[in-house]
């Protein structure tokens, strides 16, 4: 943010020019730079994870042979219309260090002592992933559902008269006539990972040490958390504007028509 506001109590708001020193300032923040790093890192592993298991349970669901279908998609679509801050403190509960999740484990001796989820920087980080899969997953399988019974099914059934397997099928029919659809739910969840807030807040609060503190968390602990500092939190929020435009102008371009 290039101006930065600064009142007495009584007294009108005065702006002052402060040219890039906010985003001169990021250079040498270490909790931008951890929280940046942490965000990337959701979206680097959730998103390809998120992507294909939605595709894989979309093309399992779309079986015309496959009975309950109508519920198994209900079952994972409900994640995702579920309140967001109930959702994140039922996972907390179930992670917690004498929750479901340990009990279930130790029960089938995977483990020998619980896994502090949340308080253990690697795996609190490893919670988010798993939080944020678990609910998003059934969004997007939704898009691929849409797109795989738009495929003519006398592909797949030429397909099945020169023998082809299921694998390849998968690979060399669904995934190509796909690839809208992958671009798109590709983009929407880049954007939606860049922009993580309620997961974090409701489950780890950013902690331990900010081991798994978002851009997001940090924009709004500037703002309403710290001393309010609108100006640099403005300035973080841009960075995340502009991630978002490269993001999607590389995925645009690597996965648009061969025509373009």
């Amino acid at each position: 943010m290039l101006f930065e506001g600064n009142a007495e109590e009584g007294q009108k708001t005065l702006l002052k020019f402060v040219g890039f020193d906010n985003y001169l300032r990021l250079l040498s923040d270490a909790i931008f730079r951890k929280a940046a790093f942490n965000t990337f890192l959701y979206l680097i592993v959730q998103v390809p994870v998120m992507i294909i298991l939605a595709m894989v349970i979309s093309v399992m669901l779309n079986d015309n042979k496959l009975k309950f279908r109508g519920l198994y998609r209900t079952a994972i679509f409900l994640p995702c219309i579920t309140s967001l801050v109930a959702y994140s403190i039922v996972m907390k509960g179930m992670f917690a260090d004498d929750g479901i999740i340990n009990t279930i484990l130790m029960n089938l001796h995977l483990i020998s002592e619980p896994i502090n989820w949340v308080t253990n920087p690697f795996w609190a980080k490893i919670l988010i992933i798993i939080s944020i899969t678990w609910r998003w997953t059934g969004y997007n399988m939704i898009f691929f559902l849409s797109g795989l019974q738009n495929i003519d099914p006398s592909v797949y059934e030429a397909a099945d008269i020169d023998g082809t397997s299921a694998i390849n099928k998968f690979f060399k029919i669904t995934v190509p006539m796909l690839k809208p659809i992958i671009l798109f739910t590709t983009i929407t969840s880049a954007i939606g990972t860049l922009q993580l807030f309620d997961e974090v807040v409701n489950i780890t609060d950013g902690g331990p040490a900010n081991a798994t503190l978002s851009l997001s968390q940090y924009i709004y602990n500037l703002s309403f958390k710290y001393t309010p500092n609108f100006g640099y939190a403005a300035a973080i929020s841009f960075v995340i504007v502009i991630a978002i435009v490269i993001l999607s102008v590389i995925q645009l371009k690597v996965g648009g028509n061969d025509d373009d």
